[in-house]
């Protein structure tokens, strides 16, 4: 996985947009307007920063070492996923898809209608 991957694969899910919010290095990932990822393009080894359920951010954590607590982040909810390590591509992926959905999983039910299918 490098960041242009990550990124594609970011805006393919439905309703995704990308932004510059914090400064200009931090790219951030929202869906309706609600942060699920950042990808800092400065970074010294790439990687992404992901929202995840509070029962697998610290399983996560012990069964790899691509997996840290998110820097700036609250810890228990974030989780920062570096590319270049022991984590197959497609299990980051997996995880991407993870954080866009328990962020609609917060969202009002009439918005979260629109994404049954995802």
């Amino acid at each position: 996985m490098n960041m242009e991957v990550a990124r594609e694969y970011c805006l393919s899910l439905k309703n995704t947009t990308e932004c510059f919010p914090f400064d200009d290095v931090s790219l951030v990932f929202k869906v309706e307007n609600r942060m699920y990822a950042l990808l800092p393009l400065d970074a010294d080894e790439p990687c992404l920063s992901l929202k995840c359920h509070t029962d697998y951010v610290e399983d996560l954590r012990e069964r790899y070492d691509a997996v840290e607590g998110a820097y700036h982040f609250n810890k228990k909810y974030w989780n920062t996923i570096y590319f270049n390590r022991d984590m197959p591509a497609g299990e980051i992926k997996y995880w991407i898809r993870h954080s866009y959905k328990e962020v609609i999983s917060k969202l009002p039910k009439k918005i979260r209608e629109k994404y049954t299918d995802e």
